[in-house]
C-alpha cells in the first residue's frame, strides 16, 4: 500500500471517528421525551447540524488534499520534476498559523469558562495571524515569480502554487465564519451554549487547517520523501 493509501484512510478514519463521538449514528428521529430518556441511559447528545456539516466538508476536504498530495508523489517521479527553492517566508507563515489554531483553542477554553472578553481577544489574535500567513503566502508567491519560477515552466512549480493556492482559499472561507462568529460574540452579553459550539467548530477548522497545511509543508521542502522511503521499507 503506498504512502498515500495510508494518508487517505487515516484522514477518513479520523473523519469517522469525529462524527462517532459527535453522535451521528444516534436516532435524530426520537421524539423529544424519547430523546430525553435516551439521553439519560448513556446515549451522546444527537449532533447538531453545524457539527455535522463541518465533518462531511472536512472529509471532503480531506479527499481533495489527498488527491493532490498523490498527484503532487506521483508527478513527481518523472525525470522532468524540479522544485522551485523554498521561499524562507514559509517557516514564518508555518509558525503563524500555528499560532493562530492555538489562539482559536484558547478561544474555546474561554467560551466554555464564559469568559466573554477573552474569547474576543483571542478571536482577534486568531484572524490577525491567519491575516499575516496568508499575505505571507503572497509574499512568497510573488518572491518565486521574481525568480521567473513561473507555473507553465515546470509541473512542480505548478504543483507548489496549486497546493498553496487551493490552502490559501480554505484558510479564506474560514477567515469569513470566523468574522461572522467574532461579531456574535461581540454583539453577545454573554457566551451562551450556541456561541460556544460556533467556537468550537472555528477552531476545529483551524485545526484541520494547520494539520494539511504542516504536511503539505513537509511535502513541499521534500521531509515527506525520507518519510515515504521509510514507510515503503516498513511495508515490504
Amino acid at each position: 500500500m503506498s504512502v498515500m493509501g495510508l494518508f487517505f484512510i487515516f484522514i477518513a478514519t479520523v473523519a469517522v471517528m469525529w462524527l462517532v463521538r459527535q453522535g451521528v449514528m444516534e436516532s435524530p428521529w426520537l421524539e423529544e421525551g424519547e430523546v430525553a430518556q435516551y439521553r439519560r441511559v448513556g446515549g451522546a447528545e444527537p449532533p447538531t447540524a453545524g457539527r455535522v456539516g463541518l465533518a462531511v466538508f472536512l472529509a471532503v476536504a480531506g479527499c481533495l488534499f489527498s488527491l493532490l498530495a498523490a498527484a503532487f508523489f506521483m508527478r513527481g517521479d518523472a525525470p522532468d520534476w524540479q522544485m522551485p527553492p523554498i521561499p524562507g517566508v514559509l517557516w514564518v507563515n508555518t509558525f503563524l498559523l500555528a499560532a493562530s489554531s492555538v489562539a482559536l483553542q484558547v478561544a474555546v477554553v474561554a467560551a466554555r469558562r464564559a469568559n466573554a472578553e477573552r474569547v474576543k481577544t483571542a478571536l482577534l489574535i486568531g484572524a490577525v495571524t491567519a491575516a499575516l500567513f496568508l499575505m505571507g503566502q503572497i509574499w512568497a508567491w510573488r518572491e518565486l515569480l521574481e525568480l521567473r519560477f513561473f507555473a507553465a515552466s515546470n509541473a512542480a512549480n505548478a504543483f507548489f502554487y496549486l497546493l498553496t493556492g487551493v490552502h490559501a482559499l480554505h484558510l479564506i472561507g474560514g477567515l469569513v465564519a470566523l468574522a461572522r462568529t467574532t461579531d456574535k460574540v461581540r454583539g453577545a452579553e454573554r457566551v451562551t451554549k450556541a456561541l460556544t459550539t460556533r467556537v468550537e467548530l472555528c477552531a476545529i477548522y483551524w485545526h484541520f487547517l494547520l494539520f494539511v497545511w504542516l504536511l503539505m509543508f513537509a511535502m513541499l521542502i521534500g521531509w515527506a520523501d525520507g518519510f515515504g522511503a521509510i514507510c515503503r521499507r516498513l511495508l515490504s
